[in-house]
């Protein structure tokens, strides 16, 4: 298991920024209006409010800010790989 750490870090490390995917495709293709309120997810309230409700400046932020998460999520774990696992890329 020492052997691996790194490996297990970095696995960790690029795992963690997919967190808040919930895989779109799968929700998208039973989706429909009798589901809004217990099938949505980020990904599909983007999708009906910026293609089908025409509003684009609120879907770009809400899509922004899940990017803005997932990324933020990337570097507290790499922080936290490189304090237990001494693993870094640069």
């Amino acid at each position: 298991l020492p052997g691996i750490r790194t490996t297990a870090a970095l696995l960790a490390v690029l795992g963690l920024g997919n967190v808040l995917n919930a895989g779109f495709d799968q929700i998208f293709n039973l989706y429909n209006p009798l589901v809004y309120s217990s099938g949505d997810i980020i990904d599909t309230w983007v999708y009906r409010t910026g293609l089908l409700n025409l509003q684009y400046e609120l879907a770009t932020a809400v899509g922004l800010l899940k990017s803005l998460i997932g990324f933020i999520l990337i570097a507290i774990s790499y922080v936290a790989a490189y304090k237990w696992a001494n693993y870094r890329i640069f």
